[in-house]
């Protein structure tokens, strides 16, 4: 639906809800993206080298301000009304307001002046896919919370903010690259982003090709996962490189040649995670240096390789995302399929030939249920820009 429609339609039902002004001034509609990540996957919190894309699948809130200090949401996606009040935030409670109050959190501490507020939340982010509507959630809610537009933070300090409400609050320890991705968006680019020095460039995606993602309907719930237990053995194998090597402070300092220190300190499970994350750093940066003079089928070689590394080493892949990727090696015109997201469910993302959209889709439709008995679900995404209002 056109930006202009959806504000249309949110507004109109946040008027059922709270009655307009006569001027309509009062009313604030805003957007976030969802992501995609091209290749990079368990680097982010590793300090290492990610290449997301935020997409045109989005989060909205259209919210009009309130004279007391609560927050009054509607979801339309879930069906139900939460709130909270700002001075007595609730704890989390295990529901998608959890998002928007850790948000909420995150802002008050670092300074930022925030109202009550009635409105309805929409997404078009298919929900537990992958996609990240978790940071979508938490980017809208912030720039629906703030008192003043832009939220009063630097663009990366928002990311940061948005990235500590889901650490600190909700209690999933994930990087950075969500928030980043929904906050620096560029139109028909990913984003090479350096986690440790926070660097980034914009790289041009391919003319010719679109993304595609494939929701496998098998959703990962990161809470309940393994994720946490992933960065604890991470975090475990740092600890104990660095009584031999002091300078070791994350798995970004970890090269191949320290791979067989590491193998005398912890164990071979342990060394596996680490192997992954060493070897996912270069091929994020092999994958850029690719795509920036046009190699595409290199690319597509190292969403590959991204893939059994995740399966076999990382072991965060499952039946239904390994099945999605051996359909689309098979199409004719799909150059790169990988899974996408912390893992355990949700979905692929693949690197396409334009017109072999349609072959991918039916190989899908075909094959995913002889595979797998599921119903997997095909987005053909685009390259957005990050948070803001939502013109």
């Amino acid at each position: 639906m056109a930006s202009a429609a959806r504000r249309a339609r949110l507004v109109a039902r946040l008027h059922a809800l709270a009655p307009p002004r006569r001027d309509g001034a009062d009313v604030r509609v805003v957007r976030a993206p969802g992501r995609v990540n091209l290749i990079g996957e368990h680097t982010d919190y590793n300090l290492g080298f990610v290449m997301p894309v935020a997409i045109g699948l989005e989060t909205w809130i259209a919210a009009v301000e309130r004279p007391d200090r609560r927050v009054e949401l509607t979801s339309l996606a879930h069906g139900d009304t939460r709130t909270f009040e700002l001075d007595r935030l609730p704890p989390p409670g295990g529901s998608w307001i959890d998002y928007v109050a850790g948000t909420a959190w995150s802002l008050m501490e670092a300074g930022v002046a925030l109202r009550g507020l009635t409105g309805v939340v929409e997404t078009t982010i298919p929900i537990g896919a992958g996609l990240s509507s978790s940071a979508a959630l938490e980017l809208a809610a912030a720039w629906a919370l703030s008192s003043q537009l832009p939220p009063p933070l630097a663009p990366l300090a928002l990311a940061r903010a948005a990235q500590r409400a889901e650490n600190e609050y909700v209690g999933v320890n994930s990087g950075l690259m969500d928030q980043f991705a929904a906050t620096f968006g560029a139109r028909g680019a990913a984003l090479l982003l350096d986690c440790r020095s926070l660097e980034q460039r914009a790289i041009a995606l391919p003319a010719g090709f679109v993304l595609v993602a494939v929701d496998s309907r098998s959703p990962h719930r990161l809470g309940a996962s393994q994720y946490n237990a992933r960065r604890a053995q991470c975090e475990a194998a740092v600890a104990a490189l660095a009584v031999r090597h002091p300078t070791v402070r994350s798995l970004r300092d970890v090269d191949r040649a320290l791979l067989g220190d590491l193998a005398e300190l912890v164990d071979e499970t342990t060394v596996r995670r680490v192997r992954h994350v060493v070897e996912e750093n270069d091929r994020v940066v092999a994958a850029a240096a690719a795509l920036e003079v046009g190699r595409v089928a290199e690319v597509g070689r190292l969403m590959a390789e991204s893939h059994a590394s995740l399966r076999d080493l990382y072991e965060v892949s499952s039946v239904e995302l390994d099945a999605l990727v051996a359909i689309a090696e098979s199409v004719e015109g799909v150059t790169g399929a990988r899974m996408t997201g912390a893992g355990f469910g949700g979905c692929t993302v693949n690197l396409v030939s334009a017109g072999a959209v349609d072959r991918l889709r039916a190989a899908i439709a075909t094959e995913y249920p002889r595979l797998t008995g599921g119903d997997a679900r095909c987005y053909v995404v685009s390259a957005v820009e990050g948070a803001g209002p939502g013109i």
